[in-house]
């Protein structure tokens, strides 16, 4: 085992020259398609064609602006307030449950409004699920291994977020949720026997609420064959897929996309992966997928490093986090490109939406303060090892 090093004061930021490449032609290239499916859409809703594109605008200006505030804030403080931060995502999770506090959304209630601006509260405890658990494996990570009680104790809080966020409903967050928890736990070094038995029960579990919830029932059985019922049931998934096929291998050129235009639902939104494979064609396709996997390998490389500087927190919060972005924009994708059934997850940095995008820029900061603590570290180690020599 390691032995855990205090960071010294961080003297400057040091960034990191390809994580801030790869976000930012996500971010671009999200913004840019974000624009090119909202213009018709922002005609029709206000009259105002760049309606979305300059609130998108907002978004990304307000992301920076909390980014920067958690770039600057050293990680001990995530360390210390992580458990209370759970806690206040709990509680934001009951108080948008209140009749007439949360702001109801195509049959759902998951957002609060803030300033005129819809916050979704289940990215937020997203965000604080990463923290909570990266700083309960890092005080309990022998227990994790010996006890299955270890593995169980946090899952219990993590029960309690996911049933509130069912009462939304919103089942897909809850699985980003838990699988985010068991991912770091398994990280941690708990015993495969137990982890897969765990996972087994979540799975059952998962089943169990599909199966007995007709309208998720009907997601899956349109997933499976959506020509059976194409103006119904298996309307989004054919329309994604339409969009792939009239892509091609180069697209239909930007702006020029047919699909968008009030045949897939939600185009700017959860669908904007289609929009991307109709008009950038397999080609913008696989950049979009080659960026992301960058991002997530850049990011376990950057828990690997912080593992081996002795900073266990920051690495379980790097490993947190790829699992985090990998996950959802797998869903996301697969969701597009009818490989999985129909769920309503963003494109990380991508989609449309304020308090999607400005959790996702927090959670880019994060992991660009854990890199940059990282690299102080590495920096002053040769020097401590120099003081001792001639001492």
């Amino acid at each position: 085992m390691s032995k855990r090093v205090k960071p010294s004061r961080i003297g400057r930021f040091h960034f990191d020259p390809l994580l801030i490449v790869v976000c930012t032609s996500i971010l671009l290239i999200g913004y840019v398609m974000v624009a090119s499916s909202s213009l018709h859409l922002g005609v029709k809703m206000t009259g105002n064609s760049f309606y979305y594109p300059v609130r998108q605008s907002i978004h990304l200006g307000l992301g920076l602006i909390l980014g920067t505030c958690v770039a600057l804030t050293p990680i001990r403080i995530w360390e210390k307030s992580g458990q209370w931060l759970f806690i206040g995502g709990l509680l934001l999770l009951v108080i948008v449950l209140v009749p007439g506090l949360g702001v109801k959304v195509n049959g759902s209630v998951r957002w609060l409004s803030l300033f005129g601006m819809r916050i979704q509260v289940s990215e937020l405890v997203k965000y604080f699920s990463v923290i909570y658990m990266a700083g309960y494996v890092t005080r309990h990570q022998q227990s994790i291994r010996d006890s299955a009680f270890g593995l169980i104790k946090p899952l219990i809080l993590f029960s309690v977020a996911s049933l509130l966020l069912l009462m939304e409903p919103d089942f897909g967050s809850a699985v980003v949720m838990l699988i985010i928890a068991m991912g770091i736990m398994f990280l941690a070094g708990a015993r495969l026997s137990q982890f897969i038995m765990l996972l087994s029960l979540v799975a059952l579990l998962a089943v169990l609420l599909v199966y007995f919830e007709p309208y998720r029932m009907k997601r899956v059985t349109s997933f499976v064959n959506p020509w059976a019922d194409p103006k119904d049931t298996g309307y989004q998934l054919v329309h994604a897929l339409i969009s792939f096929g009239r892509g091609e291998w180069s697209g239909v050129g930007l702006g020029s996309g047919i699909e968008k235009l009030f045949y897939l639902p939600e185009a700017h939104t959860d669908f904007l992966f289609s929009v991307i494979g109709e008009e950038l064609g397999l080609l913008g396709v696989l950049t979009v997928v080659g960026l992301f996997s960058l991002l997530i390998w850049r990011t376990f490389e950057i828990g690997v490093a912080a593992e081996k500087a002795g900073q266990r927190f920051s690495a379980f919060i790097a490993y947190g986090l790829g699992i985090w972005f990998g996950f959802q924009a797998f869903v996301n994708m697969g969701v597009n490109m009818g490989i999985l059934p129909t769920k309503g997850l963003t494109l990380p940095l991508m989609s449309y939406g304020g308090g999607s995008m400005m959790i996702m820029c927090c959670a880019v900061a994060l992991l660009l303060r854990v890199q940059s603590e990282v690299a102080e570290i590495s920096a002053n180690a040769p020097k401590e090892r120099s003081k001792w020599t001639s001492a």
